[in-house]
């Protein structure tokens, strides 16, 4: 029974936060079970069923209830020693994409066992179902398509598109993830092969974040590609036809808004601006932030991760972040994204207008430093950042004329930062900060090899995708991974737990707080500015109780009343991928 506005039972382990339609997860972990939702004669459907297959680890009782007998080989295993067998398997393939690929594959045929490996395996498996494999995967999507996983909505679907949502089985969707694949990491356009970046973040959401996967839902919009390479592919598996601009494109992703809504509610949270280009992304956030629970991982998600490393290393640098200055190369949405988080935190700490704040951070774009004299031929959202400053061209200029003691790289292209715009950096700062935050590996600003060999060891470093530890002279460094798998899971959690119904910036600056306070000493001594993620469900519980604790604070959350232990709270709302037992 749920009572008192809480959402699952008080005693369940595996509820992730949503009205569980089979019943499955309102019970307590050790309760059997009914599998089916039909009446079956085999159970050979049993075994086809992704959510309810464990495969050889079916008991001979079930083995008999559910007419599985025949179906199996006889040797019934448990379900560590099949997580065994399958990372052995996926330790033997070489090559990234393999692995990915073995990973999809079980996630369609034994969910549980395929979140089980996840959580217990996640810093070896994160950088396969995540960045920077997903890029490699979203770019050969179409060779390596084998079962559809989530919604395509294209042009073809207009005036029809809530019918499309209806199409999808789950009605307690909480979450969705979409995408236009107009700007896929630092790839470019790969317009429907984009369904990797949807599909790779909610698979985190349940793994690390705790979100049940039933209530979570990939979408692709599909208005076309500009990428010719992908039009010329007869393996493409998106439209064959320029992007939708305008007029048509905004029409199109209005009616997916409203949609969404009237189907499934005020409270679903959508990540619905990431990896678009910039020039919507801006605007489809300002335009549905009052309307709806939107919330993007490109300006908002990047920019808490990157404000979180920023005040757990200032235990490191000194001083508060009023105290430094910070140059950007690229001013993107993530960029300034960024930029305006770290501004909005200096307001709160100093109480300054968020006009004087932004004259501490810089930006760089491919026409040099953003100055006051460029402002008449700048995007809307560069100009907050122009300042008063003769024009810069050349990114190390613009380090010896600034000074900064934090360099962010938001660009999108890789090797940008030299190994003279590295010096520059060391010369000025007994400890230069820099953050290489673009993704993949591949077009990262700079390698982390780089980042200690050219300071001589003394920067502080972190970047988007993983680096492997590397030792300068008898010392081994620990990169930091800026990743934004720290922040949206338990975002995500925090929002729907709290059944909040719109999200506030200030609920992005206590995840950002949140995080940074779980870096300990013993990190700070390997250089790390981030947690290990070996310890990123403990580390979402307490990011998710602290949003909610905020959203409950600003009014804004519906599940009433308030948890009296949030982290708690956060805890039994988190979905457990161990077997049921089934009656």
């Amino acid at each position: 029974m749920m009572n008192g506005g809480n959402l699952v039972d008080n005693d369940s382990a595996v509820a992730g936060g949503v009205e569980d339609m089979y019943g499955e997860d309102i019970a307590t972990t050790g309760q059997p079970v009914t599998p089916w939702t039909v009446s079956v004669a085999s159970g050979y459907t049993l075994m086809r069923d992704p959510r309810h297959n464990k495969g050889l680890a079916f008991t001979e009782r079930e083995r008999d209830a559910h007419y599985l007998r025949g179906l199996l080989p006889p040797i019934v295993l448990s379900q560590e020693l099949q997580e065994k067998r399958i990372m052995h398997m996926l330790r033997q393939y070489k090559v990234p994409l393999q692995r990915y690929m073995a990973m999809m594959d079980l996630q369609e045929r034994n969910e549980r066992l395929f979140y089980k490996l996840l959580i217990d395996n996640v810093e070896e498996l994160l950088p396969v179902v995540y960045t920077p494999t997903v890029g490699e995967a979203c770019q050969k999507y179409g060779s390596i398509f084998r079962r559809p996983q989530g919604l395509y909505i294209s042009l073809k679907e207009k005036g029809k598109i809530l019918e499309v949502l209806k199409n999808w089985p789950e009605r307690s969707v909480q979450v969705i993830v979409v995408t236009d694949g107009e700007r896929i990491l630092g790839l470019g356009d790969l317009g429907c092969q984009g369904m990797g970046i949807p599909v790779g973040k909610l698979s985190l959401y349940t793994a690390l974040g705790g979100v049940r996967p039933s209530a979570c839902l990939p979408i692709t919009i599909d208005v076309g590609t500009n990428n010719e390479k992908l039009l010329n592919n007869e393996f493409y598996i998106g439209l064959r036809q320029r992007r939708a601009t305008g007029q048509e494109y905004a029409e199109l992703l209005h009616e997916f808004m409203s949609a969404v809504k009237q189907n499934y509610g005020e409270k679903v949270l959508i990540q619905v601006i990431i990896d678009f280009a910039n020039h919507n992304a801006f605007e489809l956030l300002a335009r549905y932030r009052s309307s709806h629970l939107v919330f993007n991982d490109d300006i908002q998600g990047t920019a808490s991760v990157v404000l979180a490393g920023l005040l757990a290393a200032l235990k490191l640098l000194g001083g508060t972040l009023a105290d430094h200055r910070f140059l950007f190369l690229g001013a993107g949405e993530a960029g300034t994204g960024i930029a305006e988080l770290i501004a909005l935190e200096m307001s709160k700490q100093t109480g300054n207008p968020i006009e004087e704040n932004r004259k501490k951070i810089w930006l760089v774009d491919s026409k040099g430093l953003i100055v006051d004299s460029r402002k008449h031929s700048l995007q809307h959202f560069k100009k907050p950042w122009a300042h008063e400053h003769e024009p810069v061209s050349k990114l190390v200029d613009a380090v010896k004329a600034i000074k900064p003691t934090v360099l962010i790289g938001t660009s999108g292209v890789g090797k940008q930062f030299t190994r003279e715009v590295v010096e520059a950096m060391a010369s000025i700062n007994e400890k230069p900060l820099i953050m290489a935050l673009s993704n993949p590996t591949s077009q990262a600003e700079c390698t982390a090899e780089e980042a200690y060999t050219w300071s001589e060891g003394r920067a502080i470093f972190a970047s988007g995708s993983p680096f492997d530890p590397f030792e300068y002279d008898g010392k081994v460094f620990v990169p930091g991974q800026a990743n934004n798998a720290y922040i949206f899971p338990g975002f995500g959690l925090g929002v729907i737990m709290s059944g909040a119904i719109r999200v506030h910036d200030d609920m992005l600056l206590t995840a950002s707080e949140a995080l940074a306070a779980q870096v300990t000493e013993e990190h700070f001594k390997k250089g790390l500015i981030y947690p290990p993620f070996s310890d990123i469900r403990k580390i979402s519980a307490n990011i998710a109780a602290k949003v909610a604790a905020k959203a409950y604070e600003l009014g804004l959350a519906s599940h009433l009343p308030q948890p009296e232990d949030l982290v708690k709270y956060a805890e039994s709302c988190m979905y457990s991928p161990v077997y049921r037992s089934y009656r």
